[in-house]
């Protein structure tokens, strides 16, 4: 009996699906193993503790690891297995704002300092109080905005053995003893100016590394800068608590990365299982129909990084999201005034699928992050925030959709612009320069949007449904990583 194409992809989906959610569980789960792990909530900062195995009665170094603006102890969780492979006890703080924190990001940078070295100052105390650490033989180790409040609390506490500051931010310091400055090739030019200032600051036995290949992001995941950091430490207090290898720092990250992959692969079945059978074909690359929905989306993109500063959003409590959100809005609802004429009213077909693609929207985008990268659960007043965040980037995405026509090129060609405008209003000084940091990331954000779009648009899903459900995987992201004010 002859087996047909699509009987055949009927069976290889699924069974595609199942191999990669496995292999995306085992990275991810199997991280960190041989440790003891609890979180504690003191002060109403969360921690995570993370605590190598060790005999009764005895005592290892201890390190502190921070991490860094719309950061999370999750997104730092690489450090404390490579630190807890080596014999290290290890405690990371979720800062005001940030992960699941529930007390707000101060508006005030000098409120935001002093409530930085607070939080410190409590993690610090609790790695001291831990029965298998030695109080005498304690580290730092930050990330950016956390690097920046490591050197600040060595500075002024000379007790602390060694200090590791990975991309560190302008802004100067005491002179810090034993400080070790990682830098990524990649960085921003200022980042690499910071970590001169800072290693000519006179501390003693400082060092500057700068780590080739990665930028402000992926220079957490790059082997280099955990062997730099373990190797700065183990020399500190001399040599390893417990030699051996170093377990690889993008375990996670890859697994989260393979877990989505698997779950976007779920999107065709789902789609099949909503709509029936593929209506139509894969998008094809039109260069003419590219080109328009760019051009018409980069004068509504420079209309909305205007506009958005006036914006009710603006005041939206989600640190630069409000910025965001206007922008997207603007943009959207200017593409949507323009092909309004062109096109017909959009009915609500489908309307039971709304609900359906959401959830798993949302369990696509929230369990892949929140296992292997960031703290990405929504809770008290980031529930509120991702509805509006949602919204956003829901008429961004509709109009797109719109003005291409439903083909994803189009839909991509349009989410380039809004990133580029984005860009350029950071370099304008509209917006704040973090957002240079982060650009990557929300283009590989729409770009899985887009990927979306392609297969909803070969089901003939209705536009209104696509852009609804898409924009989730974008806002979602966005709405749980951002600090709350």
């Amino acid at each position: 009996m002859r087996v047909t194409r699509s009987a055949s992809i009927a069976v290889a989906l699924p069974v595609a699906l199942l191999v990669l959610a496995a292999a995306g569980l085992w990275l991810v789960l199997g991280a960190g193993g041989g440790t003891r792990t609890g979180h504690v909530v003191i002060g109403g900062v969360p921690m995570v503790e993370v605590h190598p195995r060790v005999a009764p009665g005895e005592r290892r170094p201890g390190v502190v690891v921070a991490h860094g603006f719309a950061g999370s102890a999750r997104l730092m969780r690489p450090f404390a297995d490579t630190l807890a492979a080596h014999g290290y006890v290890v405690v990371l703080p979720d800062f005001d704002g940030h992960g699941a924190s529930r007390r707000p990001l101060p508006r005030d940078d000098a409120a935001d300092t002093v409530a930085l070295q607070r939080d410190l100052d409590l993690a610090m105390t609790l790695l001291r109080v831990q029965p298998d650490v030695d109080p005498a033989r304690i580290a730092l180790v930050g990330h950016s905005m956390g690097a920046a409040a490591v050197t600040r609390y060595a500075a002024a506490h000379p007790e602390v053995g060694a200090t590791v500051a990975i991309s560190l931010p302008g802004g100067a310091t005491g002179p810090v003893d034993n400080l070790l400055l990682l830098v990524g090739g990649l960085e921003l030019p200022g980042f690499h100016a910071a970590a001169a200032a800072a290693g000519e600051r006179g501390g003693r036995h400082d060092a500057v590394v700068t780590v080739p290949g990665v930028e402000h992001i992926s220079i957490l995941f790059a082997p280099r800068t955990h062997r730099e950091t373990a190797g700065w430490l183990d020399e500190a207090f001399g040599g390893p608590p417990q030699p051996g290898p170093l377990p690889f720092p993008a375990r996670r990250v890859l697994g989260a990365a393979v877990l989505m992959a698997a779950l976007a692969i779920g999107v065709i079945p789902l789609a099949r299982l909503l709509f029936g059978p593929p209506a139509g074909k894969w998008p094809r690359f039109d260069r003419p129909l590219i080109g328009r929905a760019g051009g018409v989306a980069g004068v509504a993109a420079i209309l909305g990084a205007l506009i958005a500063p006036f914006l009710p959003s603006a005041r939206l409590p989600l640190s630069l999201g409000g910025y965001v959100v206007g922008l997207a809005s603007v943009t959207g609802a200017v593409v949507i005034a323009y092909t309004w004429r062109n096109r017909k009213p959009e009915t609500f077909r489908h309307a039971f699928a709304a609900p359906v693609l959401a959830v798993y929207a949302a369990i696509a985008v929230a369990i892949p992050l929140h296992l292997g990268l960031t703290y990405a659960i929504p809770g008290g007043s980031r529930w509120v925030l991702l509805v509006a965040v949602w919204a956003g980037f829901a008429i961004l995405a509709y109009g797109g959709e719109r003005l291409a026509y439903g083909n994803s090129f189009g839909v991509l060609a349009v989410s380039a612009v809004t990133v580029v405008a984005l860009t350029a209003a950071a370099v304008a000084g509209l917006t704040s320069g973090f957002v240079l940091l982060v650009g990557p990331l929300l283009a590989v954000l729409l770009l899985w949007q887009a990927l979306w779009s392609a297969v909803l648009n070969r089901f003939a899903a209705p536009r209104w449904l696509i852009a609804a459900a898409g924009s989730l995987l974008v806002a979602w992201p966005i709405a749980t990583a951002l600090p709350t004010l």
